[in-house]
């Protein structure tokens, strides 16, 4: 047992010093720099009403300042008022600024929504199979995007979205307010996401993304609504942001079953702090179930989480294939919680009978340190595949109350892993001494190099 205290602490004193598996993205994000040129959208004929349909401005304002790419790019200027528009595209070296006082309103009605193709990691819509609407704000293939403002809001309108939903309705998949493929050097800051038919912020098949200082809100009732979603994206920084919603609060993610594993781009290299979360129905901070290219590199630190279903929970199932793995999360305090901690082999479903049930998941070398919390019910509840289990699964000082709801604060079955300094006891599977450390010491040294 002494060695295996020495082990732990040297495993959390390098978690302190080296800050996490190699990723401290949101200590390398310069601020965007002043655009030289500057239009406003009333100077294209908007009407800031709430009724006015501003889509044709938005869209010629935006084909306009592509001219300004070459010379240090352009801001696009929405003055105070609520500009209703369907959805409209971005473009590269462009600043979106909405002043304080400004709303950006997705209209409702779903025949001003264009319907694209499935992503390709996706193979089909997420919720209906084919396509799917195409989000409010989109970007493809940009560089050098910033999406920013004085306290804007950008409301997506979800509840037309959510009925059609909840009464199977959909002809094809719902679509987000923003959404970036194949990006590069975006920023999202200093703006308010309201009511998202789906997920607030997209980026997927992205690089170098910095969402900061957003709120982002959408009612608990609001079926499967998403907050932040870094998918198949990497060097990505979230930070300093509140968010509360219907489903998870961030969710990372990187395609689904045959179609992930073929597009083979994974999240790595994520890093989220000082965020505060809450998420009725599902996990403030979620990995997975689509997690086929895989995810790996995280840091999670310094966050609240409160008043939600789930604090941290891993998703994936049989057929997904992929990993979850080289995960730290640390400094995290939890109230009302009722599952703390969670990992589950058996959760999702399948895009269509094409996927390969030999397709095992791998998790492996999840570290999980440095927690409080208050009025817990589970503290946490681990299963793994049989053929598959879940390994390296390592906890260091956390402190949970539990409530008197459950008499049982710990599930586990086919996990392995080590704890120390943690209440109420863990299961016997997680008091098995592993190779965590090692880990660590080899990227450790490979970064030395």
């Amino acid at each position: 047992m002494l060695v295996a205290l020495l082990l732990l602490l040297s495993l959390s004193n390098e978690v302190r010093v080296n800050g996490d598996c190699g990723s401290r993205q949101c200590e390398n994000n310069p601020a965007p720099k002043p655009r030289p040129h500057t239009v406003s959208i009333l100077e294209f004929g908007a009407v800031g009403d709430g009724k006015t349909l501003n889509t044709i401005a938005f869209q010629n304002a935006i084909f306009y300042l592509k001219s300004f790419a070459d010379k240090g790019g352009a801001q696009l200027y929405v003055p105070p008022g609520t500009w209703l528009t369907k959805s409209f595209n971005l473009t590269s070296h462009l600043t979106l600024f909405l002043e304080k006082g400004a709303v950006i309103l997705g209209s409702q009605d779903p025949f001003h929504w264009e319907v694209v193709d499935p992503l390709p990691s996706y193979g089909r819509g997420v919720e209906v199979p084919g396509g799917r609407y195409q989000s409010l704000i989109n970007g493809y293939m940009l560089d050098d995007v910033v999406i920013t403002g004085n306290s804007g809001i950008i409301d997506g309108m979800g509840l037309a979205w959510w009925e059609l939903f909840n009464s199977h309705s959909l002809n094809y998949s719902r679509p987000h307010i923003i959404e970036l493929v194949a990006s590069d050097h975006v920023v999202v800051s200093n703006l308010t996401f309201l009511n998202a038919p789906a997920y607030s912020v997209h980026p997927v098949y992205c690089s170098n993304v910095h969402i900061y200082n957003v709120s982002i809100s959408a009612p608990p009732e609001s079926p499967y609504t998403i907050g932040i979603v870094p998918d198949s994206s990497d060097h990505i920084c979230i930070e300093d942001c509140v968010i509360e919603t219907g489903y998870d609060a961030i969710a990372l993610k990187s395609g689904w079953d045959e179609y992930g594993i073929a597009y083979g781009r994974p999240t790595e290299n994520v890093h989220i702090r000082r965020v505060h979360l809450q998420a009725s129905s599902g996990s403030t901070i979620a990995f997975g179930s689509d997690m086929s290219g895989g995810i790996s590199n995280i840091l999670v630190e310094n966050v609240h989480l409160y008043n939600s279903r789930s604090g941290i929970e891993f998703r994936t199932m049989r057929g997904r294939g992929g990993y979850m793995k080289e995960i730290v999360i640390s400094g995290i305090e939890m109230v009302n919680i009722y599952t703390a901690m969670a990992a589950t082999g058996y959760c999702g479903s399948h895009p269509d009978d094409k996927f390969d049930p030999n397709a095992l998941p791998l998790l492996d070398h999840i570290i999980l340190q440095d927690m409080i919390g208050t009025n817990i019910t589970i503290a946490g509840s681990f299963a793994g595949l049989q053929e598959s289990p879940f390994t390296n699964i390592c906890l260091s000082n956390i402190n949970l109350s539990i409530n008197s709801v459950s008499s049982i604060p710990w599930e586990c079955s086919n996990i392995s892993g080590f704890s120390d300094s943690v209440l109420p006891k863990p299961c016997p599977d997680l008091e098995t001494l592993t190779d965590c450390l090692s880990l660590l010491s080899i990227r450790g040294k490979a970064a030395d190099m």
